[in-house]
């Protein structure tokens, strides 16, 4: 009797769960060795690298924070050496918010994040964005081998049970799917967001039957995990390039401070998750598509807005910020936004936040 091959499945085609397929399928003589398949429970492959096109252009490599010695800071009303100095230490704070993915800083493991190194120079982009990397790693697997719209609700482990339903050979890990389909495997792979396993290892999730060993439960409880949210916007085409007395309506890159929360200077109109983002800038030089970023609450919030209230946010920020700009006063119209795409990160089941 010729025994059936072990079968592995990998939970997940983001990048973790594409490079140990990848991996274990180039293997020497794997083939021969097991049966591999991996399950998505979204419509693509990638996970948190997802290329869009907006307006054109791949938005997802594009982030190139510039740096100028000589930028001028535009605020509101009067601003003191104190307020301003808040002001400028709350926009660095809000940049580095974004870089951590913490909501606040206070919850920051300081110590493991300064083994994190930046290299020197500027900012690598990839061709055709970060999901060719994700199309290189899924090209050498066969048709069929990824299995999309596969959400596992449920990874039952059952070591001791003998299932005939597969040519009388016991596979010990059942997975049940949302549609209440259900596979059986030898081996699984999770390779889940961080967010959807600390959701999974609640008392009332079931995602693991039996639950998982306590140290690893304590290991998922004590990792960092945030929401870090993009927003795009494309400013309109009547803000293609005029030039009045030598003044170019190109945006600027506009590095943000404002007053503080509690100050009576603070404009009332301006909505409070903008005051938590740094910076507006364009994508690249000269480009009509800009970029912002958002960490915590101010990005969940962001993801319950409308476009039309986002634009609403926005334009009213940005008119206010650039009403004394040299350029505005030589008569230019102040710069107008047509269409807004933006990243749910914190809300898509599937992710459940970012790392």
């Amino acid at each position: 009797m010729v025994s059936k091959k072990p079968r592995i499945v990998i939970i997940g085609a983001g990048m973790a769960g594409l490079t140990a397929a990848n991996k274990l399928y180039t293997a020497t003589c794997s083939k021969e060795l097991f049966e591999l398949l991996v399950v998505e429970g979204g419509t693509r492959i990638g996970g948190r690298i997802n290329t869009s096109e907006f307006c054109g252009q791949g938005l997802d490599a594009y982030w190139r924070l510039t740096k100028d010695e000589k930028l001028a800071v535009n605020g509101v009303g009067n601003w003191s050496g104190k307020s301003l100095e808040e002001a400028i230490f709350a926009m660095h704070e809000n940049t580095q918010r974004t870089y951590t993915s913490a909501g606040d800083l206070r919850t920051l493991d300081y110590d493991a994040e300064s083994e994190y190194k930046m290299f020197p120079g500027e900012e690598i982009t990839i061709a055709k964005g970060y999901l060719s990397v994700i199309e290189s790693l899924a090209s050498v697997l066969p048709s069929g081998l990824i299995q999309l719209g596969r959400k596992v609700v449920k990874i039952e482990w059952q070591p001791e049970t003998k299932n005939t339903e597969i040519n009388n050979i016991g596979l010990p890990v059942k997975l049940h799917f949302c549609d209440g389909s259900t596979m059986y495997a030898d081996h699984v792979i999770v390779t889940v967001s961080l967010g959807v396993l600390k959701q999974g290892i609640r008392q009332d999730s079931g995602m693991f039957s039996p639950p998982l060993p306590s140290f690893k439960t304590k290991a998922i409880s004590r990792l960092g995990y945030g929401v870090v949210d993009k927003l795009f916007l494309q400013l309109s085409t009547s803000n293609d390039d005029q030039e009045i007395n030598d003044c170019k309506t190109k945006f600027p890159f506009l590095q943000m401070i404002f007053h503080q929360s509690d100050s009576n200077l603070r404009h009332p109109k301006i909505p409070w998750w903008i005051r938590r983002t740094a910076f507006l800038s364009p994508i690249y030089s000269n480009s009509r598509v800009l970029l912002s970023w958002f960490a915590g609450k101010e990005a969940l919030h962001l993801e319950s807005l409308n476009d039309e209230e986002i634009l609403n946010g926005v334009s009213t920020t940005v008119s206010n910020l650039l009403s004394h700009n040299l350029c505005n006063s030589a008569g230019i119209p102040q710069p107008k936004f047509a269409k807004v795409l933006r990243t749910k990160w914190g809300t898509d089941p599937l992710f459940l936040g970012i790392v």
